[in-house]
């Protein structure tokens, strides 16, 4: 399959990218392009849209002092992209959108596949937004989805716990904290699933394994020898977890904990 991946050296894209090239696909990262831009997809069978404009290492609150700025590049610039999609003869898109969609919904609630979004701030909404005008342009000849990934770590720079060893290691406070996490190995094997499925459509969830801030240092502190004690368990109470059935009825099959501890030595280097 001939493929379009914007974002392709980010944080999320950067995993589809190897997962698509170990299984054999062509991978277009449209070199030099940026949301907004014209964009040529002509000959494409797929178009994978992982970029995303946002102030260096934050999604939620990502617009900074610009939230004009923020919508018209993420929103605006993702419809268009949409829409020269369909017109060049694109069949298939495959929007990364985020659990932020969920960030309004009660703790304990169920994120199920199906859950109407429930944002409460500019990241989540423009997802939202951008998903649901997605699902509207789909068609027989144009088939369409949105993965809605929690938070996704492994080895690579920029390295998302890059603050949170470092603070560990030089002593300084880290406060206690779990949340669902993904790795992106198993990120990438979701994303050629729901891009192979016949049935393409509408938004699948793409979560694996609850990670405490305790587990995570503790294998820190055995790797480095750092004698300061982990953060306590944390105890923010119920979580909204998502659910995956979908990405499971199409045989997902994720592993990030076996890959926590087989990448954290990676993921310590990285980050120092």
């Amino acid at each position: 399959m001939k493929i379009a991946l914007t974002g392709a050296s980010g944080l999320l894209g950067r995993w589809i990218a190897r997962a698509a090239i170990a299984a054999g696909h062509d991978i277009d990262p449209l070199p030099g392009w940026r949301l907004g831009q014209p964009v040529d997809l002509t000959g494409k069978d797929a178009l994978i849209h992982a970029a995303f404009q946002h102030v260096p290492g934050r999604y939620r609150g990502g617009e900074g002092d610009d939230p004009d700025g923020f919508v018209q590049a993420n929103l605006q610039g993702t419809l268009d992209l949409f829409q020269s999609a369909r017109d060049q003869g694109v069949g298939r898109v495959l929007f990364l959108s985020s659990r932020a969609v969920h960030d309004g919904h009660d703790p304990g609630t169920d994120l199920t596949d199906n859950l109407p979004p429930a944002p409460i701030n500019l990241y989540g909404e423009v997802k939202a937004q951008a998903e649901a005008v997605l699902a509207q342009m789909a068609g027989p000849d144009f088939r369409t989805a949105s993965l809605r990934p929690t938070g996704v770590f492994g080895p690579g720079k920029p390295q998302k716990w890059a603050g949170l060893i470092r603070d560990f290691i030089a002593g300084r406070p880290v406060p206690p904290r779990v949340a669902t996490e993904v790795h992106g190995a198993d990120l990438g094997d979701a994303a050629l699933l729901v891009l192979g499925d016949p049935g393409m459509s509408g938004s699948y969830n793409v979560s694996d394994i609850l990670l405490d801030h305790h587990e995570l240092l503790s294998g820190v502190a055995v790797l480095t020898g750092s004698p300061h004690p982990p953060p306590m368990r944390s105890d923010a109470g119920v979580l909204r977890v998502p659910l995956c059935d979908r990405l499971h009825d199409l045989g997902w099959q994720p592993d990030g904990l076996l890959r926590l501890h087989q990448d954290l030595p990676a993921i310590i280097e990285d980050a120092l």
